[in-house]
């Protein structure tokens, strides 16, 4: 298919084209020609994008599928919709199903459900057989059937000796863990963050030291090993200001955000809605603050989703005995947008989303430039729009943002020689 885009700014700090509205060319998959003004034969497709940007494909790190197993909540072909909708043209799966992603033949499962999609799935292998902490997963063989890094997904690994071997295992192969820094036994029953807001609704909370104790452990094995670590969803300034140091001293470790914790602090949880309930949980202005303040001076790489679907007999119960998880694919971007359109350039924002993911996973980074892949995402920064659950296209419609208006959507995605309009 031949399509033609008309009239859009581009918005790639690695494209000559940067900032600039072009009319872009697309043959076979490949962009052909960027240009002021490129007259369509007439069998080109023509899409009008007057007042909308382009950038190269948004990339999610941290996705719960939950295929296999839990096909209920989620599945490759739903995810894959849901993701292609909120701007997505690559994501990396987690390993926390059923069976676990932890050996060669649950990799190919995932590879061989996900040919043909216009959205690249990226297995995530387990670090511990059944992401229980116990014994390292078949990493070697992961990596060469194709898993792009190992994580245990919500599952912390407390053992600090099986860790640092994690670490030092990965690092043989260059591939890298992403870590879920919870000590659990801080606060084994804990449902909220720690803090007035827990203590007024009579739920037991989570303190922030829960996340901060591995963060320090997890900093320091790090620099042990000289092993890459990603952490995947940091909500503390204590953990934003441990990594910023980390980082200062040469220490090769990241980390990313789920932007819900860019607009929303505990107090929102005043009416006890089991929406809310995700883990990191929801923490205090302070915090968020602290998180804005990492993504502006770089501390923080990556903005992923957190996408966890659940269905509704998981949600509608009590708060306590609710399941965490939001499903977020769809609302990434605008809840990113909202809270950091004020503060940052939004090729600035863009580079959390495109550049930062890719190169943690040492993953080719697509340009908007000729005689390249055409691997985009169009968007509109100003679009005004409301999440309803009619155009939620997860099997889960665990949302707290149904019926908020939101700003900031995709219009559309490229890649692997398909067009999809949102």
């Amino acid at each position: 298919m031949d399509l033609l885009i008309r009239a859009v700014q581009i918005i790639d700090t690695s494209s000559p084209f940067h900032l600039q509205t072009k009319d872009i060319l697309i043959q076979k998959g490949k962009i052909i020609s960027i240009k002021d003004k490129i007259d369509a034969a007439d069998h080109t497709e023509i899409f009008d994008a007057v007042g909308t940007c382009i950038s190269p494909g948004w990339f999610d790190l941290y996705v719960h599928l939950c295929d296999p197993g839990y096909e209920y909540k989620e599945d490759i072909s739903s995810g894959s919709k849901a993701a292609a909708a909120g701007g997505f043209t690559g994501l990396a799966a987690l390993p926390d199903t059923k069976p676990v992603i932890d050996s060669k033949s649950d990799v190919e499962y995932i590879l061989n459900r996900a040919k043909g999609v216009i959205v690249d799935i990226y297995p995530v292998g387990a670090v511990t057989k059944n992401c229980e902490g116990r014994e390292l997963a078949e990493i070697y063989d992961m990596a060469n059937a194709g898993a792009i890094a190992f994580s245990d997904a919500q599952h912390a690994i407390a053992d600090s000796g099986l860790m640092m071997r994690c670490l030092l295992y990965v690092k043989k192969i260059g591939s890298v863990i992403l870590s879920y820094p919870h000590d659990n036994s801080i606060a084994p029953l804990g449902v909220m963050n720690e803090g007035v807001s827990s203590v007024t609704l009579g739920m037991a909370g989570i303190p922030a030291m829960a996340e901060d104790l591995l963060v320090v452990r997890d900093i320091e094995l790090a620099s042990y090993t000289g092993s890459r670590l990603h952490f995947s969803c940091i909500s503390t300034k204590s953990a934003v200001d441990r990594i910023r140091e980390a980082k200062r001293k040469g220490i090769p470790v990241t980390c990313g955000i789920n932007p819900v914790h860019l607009v929303l602090d505990d107090e929102a949880l005043h009416d006890y809605d089991s929406n809310l309930k995700i883990y990191p949980p929801l923490r205090s202005k302070k915090d968020i603050f602290a998180l804005k303040e990492g993504l502006k001076d770089g501390t923080i790489d990556v903005i992923c989703s957190a996408h966890q679907p659940q269905n509704e007999e998981r949600k509608k119960v009590e708060f306590e005995y609710a399941e965490p998880g939001i499903i977020n694919l769809q609302t990434c971007f605008s809840l990113a947008y909202e809270a950091l359109k004020d503060i940052m350039k939004i090729e600035s924002v863009i580079e959390k989303f495109v550049l930062n993911p890719r190169k943690i996973l040492g993953l080719p980074i697509p340009v908007i430039e000729e005689n390249t892949l055409a691997n985009f995402t169009i968007f509109d920064p100003e679009k005004q729009w409301e999440l309803k659950r009619d155009n939620i296209l997860s099997k889960s419609f665990n949302s707290p943002f149904i019926g908020r208006a939101m700003q900031g959507k995709a219009i559309a995605i490229y890649n692997n020689n398909q067009f999809q309009i949102s």
